[in-house]
C-alpha cells in the first residue's frame, strides 16, 4: 500500500483514495436520486411515502452523505419507477448513447437483434449458427432417428445429408464413391453442407459418421451448426445397425467389431469437438428424445 511517512507520523495514501472514490460514488447516487425525482415532479416527501423510506434518510441520500443499504435503495429506484442500476452504475441511462441503445435493443424484434448483432460483432460463432442443428457420431448412433423426430417436435425442417448429395449428383451415394472416390464424395460432401447453410437459418440436419475426419469440413459444420455428439458403446452401435436389418457390417468380417471400436477410438477427440454430446448408451428412443430437447432447450441453440 502506497504510504508517506511525516513527522506527525504515517499517512496511507490507499485509504485517502479509496476515502475520495467512496464519496464521489455517493454524491453520484444522490444527484441521480434527486435528478430522478425531479423528472417525475414529486417532492421528498411524495416520494418517501411511495418509498417507505424517511425524509431524512432521503435527504442525506441526495446530498451525497447517506450510505444506503442495498435494499433500501432498490425500493427508492421502484418508487422512481427506475432500474436500479440506473442509479449506480457508470452509465447515466439519460446521457448514455449506450443504455439508450441498450432500452431499444430490449424492444427490439428477434430478427432485428440479428441484424444489429452482426454489425456489432460479425465474428460471434453464435450467429454463425444461426438456429441450425447438426448431428454427429458413428453410423448406428440413432443421428437419423433421432434428428427426425427432434425435427418433428421442433417444427423444424430435417434433412439426411447424404440424401443431399445424392440429391445434387444425381446418383447413390455408392456410386459417387465408386466413380468419384472418396475424395469426390467429399467435395460434394463439403458443397452440401455449405449450401445447406446458405439455405437455412433452421434445419436440422443428420451427416455420415466420417465427417470428422475431413478437417475443412468439419471446421465449416461446427462454425456454422450448433453440433450434437449422439455417442453409444460400440456394441449399442452394431446392434441398432443390425436391427435395421443391416448385416453387411459383420458379414464374413469376424473382426467387424474389433474395427469399429478402433475406428470409435480413432474419431473420438475430434466427435468430442462437437458443442454438446448426448451418451445414448442403455436409453431407449423416448429418453433420448427427451435428453436431446432438454438439452437443446438449456443451451439456447434455437433462441433468437
Amino acid at each position: 500500500m502506497d504510504e508517506i511517512v511525516t513527522f506527525g507520523g504515517r499517512v496511507t495514501l490507499g485509504q485517502d483514495r479509496q476515502a475520495d472514490d467512496t464519496e464521489r460514488f455517493l454524491e453520484m447516487v444522490g444527484d441521480r436520486v434527486r435528478a430522478a425525482r425531479n423528472r417525475r415532479s414529486i417532492s421528498r416527501k411524495t416520494l418517501s411515502e411511495i418509498s417507505g423510506v424517511s425524509q431524512r434518510y432521503l435527504a442525506q441520500l441526495e446530498s451525497g452523505t447517506g450510505n444506503i443499504s442495498i435494499l433500501l435503495l432498490r425500493r427508492v429506484a421502484e418508487a422512481l419507477d427506475h432500474k436500479i442500476e440506473w442509479l449506480v452504475g457508470e452509465e447515466d441511462p439519460y446521457t448514455s448513447d449506450a443504455v439508450a441503445m441498450m432500452s431499444l435493443y430490449r424492444q427490439a424484434t428477434g430478427e432485428q437483434r440479428m441484424r444489429v448483432l452482426e454489425i456489432l460483432d460479425p465474428d460471434n460463432p453464435h450467429l454463425r449458427r444461426s438456429r441450425r442443428l447438426a448431428f454427429i457420431g458413428l453410423r448406428g448412433a440413432g443421428k437419423s432417428t433421432i434428428g427426425r423426430l427432434a425435427a418433428d417436435r421442433l417444427k423444424l425442417p430435417f434433412l439426411e445429408l447424404n440424401e443431399e448429395i445424392e440429391q445434387a449428383s444425381g446418383m447413390p451415394v455408392n456410386e459417387v464413391i465408386a466413380l468419384y472416390g472418396q475424395e469426390g464424395y467429399r467435395r460434394l460432401e463439403k458443397q452440401s453442407v455449405e449450401r445447406i447453410a446458405a439455405t437455412y437459418d433452421s434445419i436440422v440436419l443428420a451427416v455420415a459418421g466420417g465427417i470428422v475426419s475431413e478437417p475443412e469440413t468439419f471446421n465449416y459444420l461446427l462454425r456454422h451448426y450448433h453440433t450434437i455428439w449422439l455417442k453409444a458403446r460400440p456394441e449399442e452401435h452394431m446392434g441398432r445397425v443390425r436391427a435395421q436389418g443391416d448385416e453387411r457390417p459383420m458379414a464374413g468380417n469376424p473382426a467387424a467389431m474389433d474395427e469399429l471400436r478402433n475406428i470409435l477410438m480413432s474419431r473420438e477427440a475430434l466427435y468430442a469437438r462437437a458443442e454438446a454430446q448426448i451418451d445414448t448408451s442403455g436409453r431407449g428412443l423416448p429418453e433420448t428424445l427427451d435428453a436431446v430437447l432438454d438439452l437443446i432447450e438449456k443451451r439456447g441453440f434455437l433462441r433468437a
